[in-house]
């Protein structure tokens, strides 16, 4: 059986570092590249890590989708955003009966990507519990954390011990490269309880211009994340996925023991790029709609995320 070759869409902040982890585990690794080419080309790709030190490594990089070998995993590490125009680059570095892997932030990622791609093709998400961004180019700056669960979604697996060893798999990659790796059964919770995080701290980062240090530590942004946290967890259960009572609590002291750090919704207003307001805000409000469940502070900051967007994106 040969080694499974794994291919690397989006080789920013995520994708580069899960990436080179992966070929320092001695894994089989392409990278499809973009603005960062030459330099990387020229002197490697980089990470600089607060926990796992300096790692440069000079892996196969490409410029076009085509010139990659067939791979039978593909992380895919972009925004959401991209998703749709991204299908034609799977579908060439795709090998029979490959495995999608979307290393991506939100609900439902998984479920507006799968028509689009065919059915011999697996399914899976990731959930990537990371502090990290991209510096200047071919460069990474982890900052923090690392953990990743994977789970199954969709695909030629229909037995759910064999698409728990799919990901168990994955899983088992990522330990060997010494990070924390879990493979879990059920994708939706899952999506879930990484948006309590997300929900609060990448909107919140925007409308007050604000890094997680001084939204912790002033009272009235401290109560709004936790008010906006508990319309996640609150959400989830009234949906049918109920998170751990702690989740809240632990959530808070893990950010409050984080050094300074600003999401990557904010460097996608402060780029001018469009903010993943769907994946993180709309589908969660329209799901919980569905079940009678509110989310009004939830609400009201996607309100104002989206008048930011179109004044910023206008101009």
């Amino acid at each position: 059986m040969h080694q499974p070759r794994i291919g690397i869409l989006g080789t920013g902040a995520i994708g580069g570092f899960y990436g080179l982890m992966l070929a320092k585990a001695a894994q089989e690794v392409h990278f499809l590249l973009r603005s960062d080419y030459e330099q990387v080309a020229k002197h490697g790709l980089r990470v600089n890590s607060v926990t796992q030190g300096q790692l440069q490594l000079s892996p196969p990089i490409y410029r076009d989708a085509a010139d990659m070998p067939p791979c039978d995993w593909i992380f895919i590490a972009t925004k959401t955003t991209s998703n749709p125009d991204l299908v034609p680059a799977i579908l060439k570095v795709a090998a029979p009966e490959a495995k999608i892997v979307l290393m991506q932030n939100g609900l439902g990622v998984e479920d507006a990507l799968r028509p689009l791609l065919p059915g011999n093709l697996h399914l899976l998400g990731g959930l990537c519990f990371i502090c990290a961004h991209r510096g200047e180019q071919g460069i990474i700056e982890h900052e923090a954390m690392g953990g990743i669960n994977l789970a199954y979604h969709s695909g030629p697996a229909s037995d759910p011990a064999q698409q728990l060893a799919i990901a168990q798999q994955a899983a088992n990659w990522f330990k060997s490269a010494g990070l924390d790796a879990n493979a879990m059964q059920d994708l939706a919770t899952a999506r879930w309880q990484k948006l309590v995080w997300n929900a609060p701290y990448n909107g919140l980062s925007v409308v007050l211009n604000s890094g997680t240090e001084a939204l912790m530590q002033h009272p009235d942004t401290l109560a709004l994340i936790q008010d906006i946290m508990q319309e996640v967890t609150g959400a989830a259960r009234a949906c049918g996925h109920p998170l751990p009572e702690d989740l809240v609590g632990k959530m808070l002291k893990n950010t409050q023991r984080m050094s300074d750090y600003l999401p990557s919704m904010y460097h996608d207003f402060a780029l001018k790029r469009p903010m993943e307001l769907e994946a993180i805000y709309e589908r969660a409000l329209q799901q919980a709609h569905q079940v009678g469940f509110a989310m009004p502070k939830t609400q009201m900051l996607l309100h104002s995320l989206k008048f930011l967007e179109q004044r910023s994106l206008s101009h």
